[in-house]
């Protein structure tokens, strides 16, 4: 795992020496000697990587990573470059575009948005291939229960964009008024009919930033 080095080590180096995560880590150890994990180990905190707490603004919670191969790379929703868009993030392209006039891009690469201040997080940030949800409650609830505290407790705002009910689940952890909380159903095709599609999250969210005297996130993708 390549270790967080920016300004989320403070706040969260106490999880770090915790029982929980010292088991998760030896679990983890076996899972990537064992079994093909998703992301590959150096990408498992990519979205602490790339958006530095001091940094967010928006923070989108996925479930888990991408179990099929080239596909997970840290960023909750996000493929790489060259990879088919999933079925999901088709539909998060496709509400932007009823939304904000967003042109949809030919790749699913979600970086400059995590560039950009949006916290892309998973509530479990490993799988095992081909097997979703096989890493859930091996202690990753509970890390990013954690990071959800360290940014509840943040005095500027920040928007929470929770879609379906896993990550819905965070929103027990999130009281601080200074915050925006959303709440849709999950884009998947099996739910986006049922108010995903339609609930302009996209625009809400940068409305309650710039009412808030915070630059707004370009969401447009080249």
């Amino acid at each position: 795992m390549a270790a967080i080095t920016n300004d989320w080590l403070t706040p969260l180096s106490g999880e770090f020496k915790k029982p929980y995560y010292k088991k998760l880590y030896d679990t983890l150890k076996e899972e990537y000697r064992n079994h093909v994990i998703y992301p590959p180990a150096e990408d498992i905190f990519n979205a602490f990587h790339h958006t530095p707490l001091s940094k967010v603004k928006v923070v989108i919670i996925g479930q888990d990573p991408y179990h099929e191969p080239g596909q997970a790379h840290g960023l909750c929703f996000s493929v790489q470059k060259g990879v088919d868009i999933p079925p999901s993030l088709k539909n998060i392209y496709q509400e932007l575009h009823d939304d904000i006039g967003f042109v949809i891009p030919d790749h699913g690469d979600l970086t400059k948005w995590a560039d950009e201040g949006v916290l892309l997080l998973n509530n479990v940030l490993t799988v095992r291939a081909h097997a979703a949800a096989s890493h859930s409650g091996l202690g990753w609830e509970q890390f990013t229960d954690a990071v959800i505290k360290i940014l509840n407790d943040q005095d500027r705002p920040i928007v929470f964009l929770l879609w379906g009910k896993p990550a819905q689940t965070k929103a027990a952890g999130l009281d601080n008024p200074n915050h925006l909380i959303l709440k849709c159903p999950h884009p998947s095709p099996l739910s986006a009919y049922r108010g995903f599609f339609g609930c302009r999250h996209f625009s809400k969210a940068n409305d309650f930033l710039q009412a808030h005297h915070v630059p707004p996130v370009d969401w447009q993708i080249h």
